[in-house]
């Protein structure tokens, strides 16, 4: 048996699909702030100078503090089934598709939501590593459970997978968050291209 571990935004899909999660379930309030409270931030993140788990730390704490978890749920559930099959890259599904007819592990590896990407993995039959919200008494506190799982792709691969069970391992991703990911992987795809 061999391991698959995917990247989900510009891998699997065409886009970035938590900015649009987030653009989707923001109150109008939180969008008519956002030019002031995350332009810079988003500017920075395009320049090089803020991180990708920087900016989706400050914008998950701006959208989702406060909130109650059984609607997010659901928003999640319904951006799942609704939207995400409108963004995925044919050939990345074909791929998916191979790898679970051989019968190996595929596990998606993501800096997005449990949210939405659990009920999408259960339907395409893969294990799941990404970002989980924090709930404290009843309300969503703005915080990932755990911190942002991002930049610890790798670290999370290993703690929950024995990797020398594997004949081979086999990696797909697109950002600078994937490279240590890819690292552990005998067949590595960055952005569409196989490298190794």
């Amino acid at each position: 048996m061999d391991l698959a571990l995917v990247d989900f935004d510009h891998t699997v899909t065409t886009c970035d699909t938590y900015a649009r999660f987030l653009r989707r379930i923001a109150s109008p309030q939180q969008r008519a702030g956002e030019a002031w409270r995350v332009g810079p931030w988003l500017a920075g993140y395009r320049l090089g100078l803020v991180s990708a788990a920087a900016l989706r730390t400050r914008v998950t704490r701006l959208v989702f503090t406060g909130g109650d978890p059984a609607a997010v749920a659901a928003a999640g559930r319904h951006y799942a089934d609704e939207t995400l099959p409108g963004l995925l890259r044919p050939w990345m599904m074909e791929r998916i598709a191979w790898h679970r007819a051989r019968g190996d592990t595929l596990v998606l590896v993501s800096g997005s939501l449990d949210l939405y990407l659990a009920p999408w993995c259960h339907r395409h039959g893969m294990e799941l590593l990404c970002n989980r919200l924090e709930v404290a008494e009843g309300r969503l506190t703005g915080r990932y459970l755990g911190g942002d799982r991002g930049a610890h792709k790798a670290a999370d691969i290993r703690a929950r997978y024995d990797l020398s069970r594997y004949r081979r391992i086999h990696a797909y991703g697109d950002s600078a968050e994937d490279r240590p990911m890819l690292a552990l992987a005998h067949e590595r795809w960055y952005r569409g291209r196989r490298l190794a």
